[in-house]
């Protein structure tokens, strides 16, 4: 009797021709039939924006031998959304992987993150999903260590069948790895700063930048896993309601006009 696979998408928001997708290709069509979405442009810190103004294009590809594959005008989100209403209509997708990112989305990072704004669309749609990150942000960088992890966890993932939050962020320290930690988001920020200049038709110019902010130093979090060489798993979610301010803002129900 033939064993059905795993249909697997994957995307990213590094761009369709970035290292780090080639690679989670490369391992994710040893496990399962394979269709790849991702934009045609690097599209990093995107977060869950979508296109609303211009229209979105399609367009396949021949990047990776044997795999459908399609690069797309818009965002990550987008890439989602158009793999699961057009391109797999009708078609139960068993996984979502994006990645792999090249730099971290640990901590506050998920929020601006295309790569996992990618994983968490298809968790909306009832998929199990995984957002790879790599904390080395050249584009020469060496996957070789990330490959068997990633490999395992895709492979227990699929095994297991659920993840209950249907949404799970994987980051990757550069050197040896000391294993696994499945953990909590560390608390941090970013401070930023924008430096002014001014063009040459005399217009004035922002360029953004900035520190992060890092104060968290509990040993269960995920930036703390990463400095010990483990890499970091994070069950995330969709849901940003702060639970513990529901109470205490119940003097708002009380306003007469």
């Amino acid at each position: 009797m033939m064993i059905k696979k795993p249909r697997i998408l994957v995307t990213n928001d590094d761009g369709i021709l970035s290292p780090g997708i080639k690679v989670l290709v490369d391992i994710v069509q040893k496990i399962g039939d394979v269709v790849v979405v991702a934009p045609d442009k690097p599209q990093s810190g995107q977060g869950h924006a979508i296109t609303l103004e211009y229209p979105l294009r399609l367009k396949k590809v021949n990047l990776f031998k044997g795999i459908e594959s399609y690069e797309c005008s818009g965002t990550p989100v987008d890439c989602v959304k158009l793999a699961k209403n057009i391109i797999l209509k009708n078609l139960d997708i068993d996984l979502c992987v994006s990645g792999i990112n090249h730099g971290s989305n640990a901590s506050i990072n998920i929020i601006y993150s295309g790569t996992m704004s990618a994983a968490m669309e298809a968790s909306l749609e009832g998929i199990n999903s995984i957002g790879f990150s790599y904390l080395d942000y050249s584009f020469k960088a060496d996957f070789t260590n990330c490959i068997p992890y990633i490999e395992a966890i895709i492979y227990q993932v699929l095994q297991k069948c659920i993840l209950p939050s249907k949404l799970i962020n994987v980051n990757i320290p550069v050197g040896e790895i000391t294993g696994i930690k499945v953990c909590r988001q560390a608390k941090g920020v970013w401070v930023e700063e924008f430096k002014e200049a001014i063009d040459p038709r005399g217009q004035p110019y922002y360029w953004m930048t900035g520190k992060f902010d890092y104060h968290d130093r509990a040993s269960d979090n995920d930036l703390k896993a990463l400095e010990n060489g483990y890499i970091s798993i994070v069950p995330s979610h969709h849901d940003l309601t702060h639970y513990p301010s529901i109470e205490s803002l119940d003097y708002l129900e009380k306003i007469e006009l």
